[in-house]
């Protein structure tokens, strides 16, 4: 029996996500589902955005999903963003990010690539502070041994999609330490795992630009935290954006899937909210945690079919069970 933990969080999370869990649920009739809370909302209420509860009980399961979790853009004492803490305290050193053409929502067709970003470190590692008066200081926190497991992470990935290209996106020229000892660790490792003749590099804005311009180019993307964000964020366009862009925490023993996009306080309790991120991320716990990738084909294969039949979905009040419902149908 598998166990999963849910963590639907803010705004549209408590939307999108049970939408998801009734497509898992059909896939694994025996999923044991156990809820738990995180957000700023927990914070709100508790004075804390993420309980020891709820990590014991992801700990426990093993599996989880979180929905979106709304963050204040100015500092408030005590908070961290809640799934950085999830990120940080449980390991999940590995952020997964595929970027698709999907029927008509994507605007090009035979996209395919995988971005892999260092999901613990980098400019997220949460030390900032003041230098003096109206200076304000954040550290590049890069490690060897983060190096290493993002590399030994990407030669897995490799393996699964019998990648033809590894490109390292790094800074180099201008961060020599940091981006120097990332970019010279994974190749090393990369080179050691056999990948060394699809090995090549980009510097992170001549990546963002081909990304932009010939994004069929790519296909396993390693890199940094904050560029990985940004980069996964601007490749989304081709998936049909940042309301189909799932992703996966992945550490040793646990795996976090998570929709790329935010708690959309906007258009929350609307149910206007698409659901297709969720369900797709749930759709990576099957493949790369749960190790079902016929389960997980099946899904993704559901969420094509319903896109190709329904066309472009007007996201109007209540359509986000309507989707949820399409998908469950095109699963038999």
């Amino acid at each position: 029996m598998r166990r999963l933990c849910v963590i639907p969080g803010d705004g549209i999370g408590r939307e999108v996500v049970p939408v998801a869990i009734e497509v898992l649920e059909r896939l694994l009739p025996d999923l044991q589902v156990e809820e738990a809370e995180a957000g700023w909302g927990c914070f709100e209420r508790r004075g804390m955005s993420v309980p020891q509860t709820t990590l014991a009980s992801l700990s426990a399961c093993g599996a989880g999903l979180f929905g979106a979790v709304s963050s204040p853009s100015h500092r408030v004492e005590g908070y961290r963003s809640a799934i950085l803490t999830l990120r940080q305290e449980l390991a999940l050193n590995l952020n997964l990010r595929p970027v698709r053409s999907r029927p008509r929502v994507s605007p090009r067709q035979g996209v395919d690539l995988m971005i892999l970003r260092e999901n613990s470190e980098g400019l997220y590692s949460g030390r900032e502070h003041w230098e003096s008066d109206g200076v304000a200081i954040a550290e590049r926190v890069i490690s060897r041994s983060a190096c290493v497991r993002l590399a030994a992470g990407a030669a897995e990935l490799a393996r699964l999609r019998n990648a033809r290209r590894i490109t390292l996106v790094h800074k180099a020229n201008v961060l020599p330490l940091t981006c120097g000892l990332f970019r010279d660790t994974c190749r090393d490792a990369l080179a050691e795992e056999g990948w060394s003749d699809v090995l090549d590099e980009r510097l992170v804005d001549v990546a963002a630009l081909q990304l932009v311009a010939c994004p069929e180019a790519f296909d396993l993307i390693v890199t940094t935290n904050l560029f990985g964000d940004i980069l996964s964020d601007l490749a989304s366009h081709w998936g049909g954006g940042l309301g189909m862009a799932p992703s996966l925490n992945l550490g040793d023993a646990i795996a976090l899937a998570e929709p790329v996009h935010g708690s959309a306080p906007d258009i929350a309790g609307s149910g206007r909210a698409n659901p297709l991120a969720a369900i797709l991320s749930a759709g990576m716990l099957l493949r790369h945690h749960w190790r079902l990738p016929a389960l997980a084909e099946r899904l993704e294969a559901a969420v094509d079919v319903f896109l190709e039949e329904e066309g472009s979905v007007d996201f109007g009040i209540g359509t986000t069970r309507e989707v949820g419902r399409g998908v469950l149908q095109r699963l038999g």
